[in-house]
């Protein structure tokens, strides 16, 4: 009898913190551009993130959380798949890391094996709600090869691209830097050379020399006038499974739209096991907020984005305790790299980027700025509330940890770089998995992670660091973000040495001579490299130009290209 009653008890504890089979449900947040120093919980004293504190407070606070990439594209890639993104292809050898047209051909390989892919397999309903950003098509503009669906989702409502200035009215363009490299100036003072000359007989300019010399410059500038005009109708898409149902999308409520399809999502699938990602448009830019968030904040409009952000974690939180479904449902919250030092508004001047702490540097660069990022994890009665864990941890680690919750083997084909959080969040181990993490510009390595066994200490280690400008500041404003190649980066022979234990603002480089076992940590690290190195293949370059460049039979188009594919189809409810 008394086995048989724990047998019974242990069956109902299984039930009360798991799906009808035993599987717990997820719901996994990732904010764009958010810093590390936006929220309470790490340290902010002027933004309100209640929501996201009190998440904390029932969970567990990560502070050495790491993206596997500081920008968006290969940094969704690797958590969506728990590996490297320069083993999916995801990562660029050109100076763009990410998709900036939604007619390009390029995106997360079909071979690629997502969370979602496997959890759906095993009897999971799974959508994404919010930004996707890693591809859409591949021949034509309705094969889908690379959307949200054919990747383990089914059900998806959100935009394939991302939130970029030109899809906000009056946010300016995010080409604005093509403008300052033509040399309107030289331009100018060499015409008004050769008219002057030209009229005192010094020189002699025949019409037709001036005619075609003028024609291919004004073709030029007139064929980028169009492309940064139509670029908000081509690639600004809202969509909802494979339909578009706006074209351009309007920010106008449109994260009270995401939140509402979110709590839409958990009611349909209260009694089954499900697997939300809910990924915001917001704090990238172009910035925006609902009606009843703007102008409530301390921080301008970037704060009214952050504070809207809150209130609709908070939405979905209270949507999970109103179903009875917190002890079921393992809850993740981070961003997907730091905040955008360099967001200048061009219209007023306002700082439209985050804050990431202490921490040095931003979006785009290796600094810990850009690759720290918040990450909570919540369940209700498995794992330990109001505790908080200094390990390093790293976006990747999503994959293995849902795969072996949701009752599922890891992948054994394959490499997969993240590793199973539980262990770790559980208290049952007291040191991470990752002894070594590799820190990648788009494809070149660009810095390394040791944290030795038994050891408290953090080294970190920079082959080449970004040339910030101005040379004092925090971030590379002339290029709007720092980027990875020559001419823009700085290499070091020896590389550059921290202990992030004691200076995890990166602020003073080690020496031979500070640092007794200096050549020993040179020596493990580059013996980690090349071992690394060795389990990387020959995979297509998913964002090589060929591969980012807007394709004509790829556009997604509502309506018609006459029409600028205009069309507003979405009646999604916002009554929240």
């Amino acid at each position: 009898m008394k086995l048989l009653f724990v047998i019974c008890l242990q069956f109902v504890l299984e039930t009360c913190c798991t799906g009808k089979e035993g599987q717990p449900n997820f719901v996994l947040i990732m904010v764009d551009d958010l810093g590390i120093g936006d929220l309470g919980c790490y340290g902010n004293t002027t933004l309100r993130t209640p929501n996201i504190d009190t998440l904390a407070q029932e969970g567990v606070k990560l502070t050495q959380h790491i993206a596997a990439a500081p920008l968006c594209t290969p940094s969704r890639a690797a958590f969506m798949t728990g590996r490297y993104p320069i083993r999916s292809g995801m990562a660029s050898y050109s100076r763009s890391g990410v998709y900036i047209v939604a007619a390009a051909s390029g995106g997360l390989p079909t071979e690629e094996i997502t969370f979602a892919k496997l959890a759906k397999q095993n009897g999971y309903s799974t959508a994404l709600i919010g930004k996707w950003h890693l591809g859409l098509n591949c021949e034509s503009n309705h094969d889908y090869c690379h959307h949200p669906l054919n990747h383990g989702f089914t059900y998806f409502y959100g935009i394939t691209m991302t939130n970029l200035r030109d899809c906000q009215p009056d946010h300016g363009t995010v080409f604005s830097k093509v403008y300052g490299h033509i040399p309107f100036p030289s331009i100018a003072v060499a015409l008004i050379a050769v008219l002057v000359f030209h009229s005192c007989g010094i020189i002699i300019v025949p019409r037709k020399v001036v005619l075609w010399a003028a024609l291919p410059i004004a073709f030029c500038l007139v064929l980028f006038a169009i492309f940064v005009w139509t670029f908000p109708y081509l690639n600004c898409v809202l969509m909802k499974n494979h339909q578009i149902v706006e074209q351009p999308f309007s920010s106008e409520n449109l994260t009270l739209r995401m939140t509402h399809e979110a709590i839409k999502f958990l009611q349909r699938n209260r009694e089954q096991p499900f697997l939300l990602v809910f990924t915001f448009l917001q704090v990238h830019t172009a910035l925006f907020a609902s009606q009843r968030f703007k102008g409530k904040s301390k921080h301008g409009l970037y704060g009214d984005a952050v504070e809207e952000v809150d209130w609709s974690v908070g939405q979905i939180m209270n949507t999970l305790d109103h179903l009875n479904l917190n002890e079921r449902t393992l809850v993740y919250f981070t961003s997907d790299q730091g905040a955008h030092l360099e967001e200048i508004s061009p219209i007023n001047g306002d700082i439209h980027g985050g804050w990431n702490g202490i921490y040095k540097g931003g979006k785009a660069t290796n600094w810990e700025g850009g690759i720290r990022v918040p990450g909570i994890v919540r369940w209700t009665g498995v794992l330990p509330a109001g505790t908080h864990n200094d390990q390093p941890t790293s976006n990747m680690d999503v994959f293995p940890t849902v795969v072996n919750l949701a009752g599922l083997p890891v992948p054994s084909d394959r490499i997969i770089d993240g590793h199973n959080l539980m262990p770790l969040l559980q208290g049952s181990v007291l040191q991470s998995e990752h002894e070594f993490l590799f820190h990648y510009c788009n494809a070149y390595l660009n810095a390394v992670r040791w944290h030795p066994r038994q050891s408290d200490n953090i080294w970190k280690i920079f082959f080449f660091t970004p040339n910030f400008y101005p040379e004092n500041s925090n971030g590379c404003s002339h290029t709007h973000v720092c980027l990875c190649t020559k001419g823009y980066i700085t290499r070091h022979d020896p590389p550059l040495l921290f202990d992030l234990s004691k200076d995890p603002s990166e602020e003073i480089p080690l020496t031979p001579e500070t640092e007794p076992n200096f050549h020993l940590i040179m020596a493990v690290v580059q013996q980690a490299v090349a071992n690394h190195t060795k389990t990387l293949s020959d995979v297509p370059d998913q964002l090589s130009l060929s591969n980012a460049i807007w394709k004509p039979w790829l556009q997604p188009c509502c309506s018609s290209l006459s029409e600028l594919c205009v069309c507003d189809k979405d009646n999604s409810d916002v009554n929240l």
